[in-house]
């Protein structure tokens, strides 16, 4: 048996070989891979994709399962999660005709391409039939994988985040809606907006670069182990726990929507470099699920980067990147105007308070798309409609609508709704968090470092090691409870807003 793990292991870790190779490729194609090259690109992007898939339902891979499988319960905990891991993508792979992922992958490949130039253009119809193909196909692949009673958004939802349902989201999302829409009416006619047209001052590329590098190392991104750079959507891209990579854009009249995208990856980026070693170099150390993940970027985003304290201690220091408009600018005053709360259109640049609005109108629209109750070429009508429904503002055009997301390119359908779960979870952690330490204090004189550990030591270490119900368990001795988020917000923008 010892002989049959060590093989077990092994085999995981060429696969993993495999997935580093995808993931470096995956960041050079979105930032200076040659447009030229993307029929070459997406060829190769579905070789390595069916290359990874077959061994995930290969013989071989069925072979250790099956000798495992009498076991587990005799098996250390990271080999156990090996086993878990490894079955639960046998099980549901298995079914999917490896051509049908290959085609899958070169389709993505090109839609991200043609997403790029559809946003860049405002032209949804350059995109659409992309789009439709994605759809299509995805529903394709999660037929095979259908169980009777099953609902096919359900499957996808349990992709990004284990054990997640409609119908959790649905009463999840319900509780935020009515805590978020009476407080943002009552923001909105408070006629109480902080003054925040400073921050529109113009700040040359050239600078912003280098907050970007400040902001991050600040925060506790580890720069021997990462790189920056710059993309159409900002993301994180991690191969090893010693190459992490991530970018953002940069916009010269609104520095601080590189700012803060830039402490949104970093926390991605914290999680991935932070694993321990003992399962750095095996398939557990990726985080344990989108959810978690986002619960650290929203939380070092927003929990820590639109605090008061956060704001008295750097304010100082970030202005010697600024210009020189930027000198009489108070802590009080960038705390105030990076949290406005107003409505508004772009999802990565919402304010904490109107987040979770946009997200839910990209977790409805997934619903009724795979419900079969719109078709993509729908999509603009409806996604305007949602808007004006939960935000009261209509986009101008598409670019600043339907087409602001990168994630259905990539065929993330699933995805959008762990943002807002995430933001939840991350109030869950700052309530144990705060009985350990005295978490304000600690932003307030800038010890990034002892929050971080705090979160390491609970998270970042384990990897996927457990699963998220076991770990938010383990963390918070309870399942996901929304309140402790209603009331963050609530009480918050209550404050800010008398």
């Amino acid at each position: 048996m010892e002989q049959i793990i060590q093989d077990f292991k092994a085999y995981l870790g060429e696969m993993r070989m495999f997935r580093q190779a995808q993931a470096i490729m995956s960041f050079d194609d979105s930032t200076i891979a040659p447009k030229a090259g993307v029929a070459a690109r997406a060829r190769r992007n579905g070789f390595f994709a069916q290359k990874v898939f077959k061994m995930t339902i290969s013989e071989e891979m069925k072979g250790f399962l099956d000798a495992l499988e009498s076991e587990v319960g005799n098996l250390d905990a990271p080999t156990a999660a090996m086993y878990r891991i490894a079955k639960k993508n046998y099980d549901k792979n298995t079914k999917i005709p490896v051509e049908l992922v290959r085609e899958f992958s070169e389709l993505t490949a090109k839609a991200h391409v043609a997403w790029e130039q559809a946003r860049e253009n405002d032209d949804f119809e350059h995109f659409a039939p992309y789009l439709e193909q994605i759809v299509a196909k995805s529903k394709e692949m999660v037929g095979y994988r259908l169980k009777e009673g099953q609902h096919p958004y359900n499957i996808l939802l349990d992709d990004f985040e284990e054990g997640m349902t409609m119908e959790i989201y649905d009463e999840f999302f319900a509780k935020l809606r009515e805590t978020i829409v009476p407080v943002l009416k009552t923001v909105v006619n408070s006629g109480k907006q902080p003054e925040a047209g400073f921050m529109r001052e113009f700040v040359p590329k050239a600078d912003q670069e280098k907050i970007s590098f400040f902001a991050a190392e600040k925060i506790g991104y580890d720069l021997e182990r990462g790189y920056i750079t710059e993309s159409t959507h900002p993301f994180c891209n991690g191969s090893h726990k010693t190459d992490v990579r991530m970018t953002t854009r940069y916009d010269e009249n609104d520095f601080i929507s590189s700012f803060y995208s830039i402490l949104h990856e970093s926390g991605h980026a914290i999680y991935e470099q932070s694993v321990c070693d003992e399962i750095s170099d095996t398939i557990l150390s990726r985080g344990i699920s989108m959810g978690f993940h986002e619960s650290q970027s929203r939380f070092y985003e927003n929990v820590i980067g639109r605090s008061r304290g956060f704001w008295e201690y750097i304010a100082e220091e970030l202005k010697t990147y600024l210009p020189e408009s930027f000198k009489d600018i108070t802590p009080e005053q960038f705390y105030r105007a990076t949290n406005q709360a107003r409505p508004s259109l772009i999802r990565v640049e919402a304010d904490e308070l109107t987040y979770s609005l946009h997200i839910m109108v990209r977790y409805e629209i997934e619903r009724m798309l795979f419900n079969d109750e719109i078709s993509v070429r729908d999509l603009p009508e409806v996604w305007n409609k949602k808007y004006e429904e939960y935000l009261g503002i209509t986009p101008p055009n598409n670019t600043l609508g339907v087409l602001q997301d990168i994630h259905w390119s990539m065929g993330a359908f699933g995805y959008f709704p762990t943002y807002a779960l995430g933001t939840a979870y991350a109030s869950q952690f700052v309530a144990q968090m705060k009985k350990d330490i005295d978490m304000d204090a600690l932003i307030a004189k800038g010890d990034f470092a002892a929050i971080t550990a705090w979160m390491t030591g609970k998270i970042h270490r384990h990897g996927s090691i457990y699963t998220p119900a076991e770990l938010l368990k383990q963390i918070c001795g309870e399942q996901l409870n929304a309140d402790y988020y209603t009331a963050y917000l609530k009480g918050k923008f209550e404050g800010l807003y008398s």
